[in-house]
């Protein structure tokens, strides 16, 4: 069994129980995109919470092993079509530097972290049509000279 296998039975399950992601992430203790990433084959999970998600999606248990299994984070290289990837591909295009400059002002030269790092997506109500708040919140990570 591979990563894309666990993916699909698990998507299928989600389906099938009529639940959501926050509503699994609940029930495992952990965060809706951490627990999303993990699902979908783009993170690894301990073990108490690869055997929780198991029960609770009644997935094989060998599945169990692969949701452990430290993943190759690799996407296709292509620019991403589905227009809520784009959206964010097309920010970081647009903004991407301009993150950068603020970070290297702000912090000096380094990167911020996706390793230390947590990730919020909320909707914001607002009259003119609700607002998607994305927080990115990782350490910063200064270059070190040698």
């Amino acid at each position: 069994m591979k990563k894309a296998d666990v993916k699909e039975l698990i998507i299928t399950s989600k389906k099938a129980k009529g639940l959501g992601w926050e509503e699994i992430a609940s029930k495992i203790g952990m965060s809706p995109v951490w627990t999303t990433s993990v699902c979908l084959g783009m993170n690894s999970a301990p073990k108490e919470k690869a055997d929780m998600l198991v029960a609770l999606l009644e997935l094989p248990a060998e599945a169990s092993a692969v949701l452990q299994e430290c993943p190759m984070k690799i996407w296709e290289q292509a620019v991403p079509t589905d227009p809520a990837v784009y959206r964010i591909y097309e920010i970081m295009g647009v903004y991407g530097e301009t993150i950068k400059e603020i970070i290297h002002e702000k912090f000096g030269d380094g990167i911020m972290s996706a390793i230390d790092y947590e990730m919020y997506i909320e909707r914001k109500a607002d009259p003119k049509g609700d607002r998607v708040v994305v927080t990115l919140d990782g350490k910063f990570l200064p270059y070190r000279a040698w």
